[in-house]
């Protein structure tokens, strides 16, 4: 088996891990509601999920994978946790290293611990020294690797994650990306890139100096209204340079992304997206190539 291997976000998808849904437990509008997630909910929308629903189209959208070459890597179950079926977070490659993720929300820690039989055989596994990150912030670009800063990842980490990689030899710079509004869940959910050179953007979460680099840096900017990004729309996944998989009712990003030439397929992920994750969320590419 090859090991993972990942030097963007759309070459061909050729392994990747996934993990079934749990129980939604949490408490979403008690006294005891954290503040980070008070805060989260102002930016996405959030409602207790059916399971056996997000399960099942879970499941579709696997077929849907394993049809276009992708072998599934199903993670071991985390007993007792909540959402669990967003691996994105706990973990990514960059290049040909697996960093493990520092989470910043203890209730998901013991998601992360749950991967140690997916790492067992991997050449290179790094673990940040300090801070936060969580996946779902973490993006590959032109030789660099993009950071956001929501409420679940910190400077620190970005210094930690750039610090390991020094150490390892990967030649990347790790580039903050900010946020003009607190509650920010992760960067995939406002921006997004989806093929060579071409990202779709919430603008009004970022500050203007952010969006001057974005569009310094990508030829095609593809605007998300604040519905969309409440709707987590942007949060597709592209499985090769001209194809992206978006959740059903994205039907006006995906007819922008059709006028770019992007090949788009949809599957029926309206059980899952009733918290803020989509298609990035639940999975964890290994190998593009």
């Amino acid at each position: 088996m090859l090991p993972p291997h990942v030097v963007n976000e759309f070459d061909n998808l050729r392994r990747v891990a996934m993990r079934y849904a749990g129980d939604f437990t949490r408490d979403l509008d008690g006294p005891d509601v954290h503040p980070v997630l008070a805060r989260q909910m102002t930016t996405s929308n959030w409602s207790p999920y059916d399971s056996t629903k997000v399960r099942a189209q879970q499941d579709a959208f696997m077929d849907l994978l394993r049809d276009r070459g992708a072998e599934i890597v199903i993670l071991d179950p985390a007993p007792g946790c909540s959402c669990q079926h967003y691996p994105r977070d706990l973990g990514f490659v960059i290049d040909n290293v697996f960093v493990m993720a520092r989470l910043n929300s203890e209730h998901r820690r013991p998601e992360a611990s749950a991967l140690a039989a997916l790492t067992a055989g991997m050449p290179r596994v790094a673990y940040l020294p300090r801070g936060t990150i969580e996946g779902g912030d973490v993006m590959l670009h032109d030789g660099c690797v993009l950071v956001g800063l929501s409420e679940e990842t910190s400077l620190s980490g970005v210094a930690g994650l750039q610090a390991i990689l020094n150490a390892l030899g990967v030649d990347r710079e790790v580039i903050p990306i900010r946020f003009a509004v607190p509650g920010i869940v992760h960067l995939d959910d406002h921006f997004n890139i989806v093929a060579p050179r071409i990202a779709l953007v919430h603008r009004a979460v970022f500050p203007p100096d952010q969006i001057l680099w974005f569009e310094e840096h990508f030829d095609r900017l593809i605007e998300v209204t604040d519905d969309e990004a409440c709707a987590v729309q942007a949060n597709m996944l592209a499985i090769s340079p001209g194809v992206v998989v978006a959740a059903t009712g994205s039907d006006r990003i995906c007819r922008a992304l059709a006028a770019e030439g992007i090949e788009v397929l949809t599957v029926d992920y309206s059980a899952v997206t009733q918290i803020p994750g989509s298609l990035r969320c639940t999975t964890l590419p290994l190998l593009r190539i």
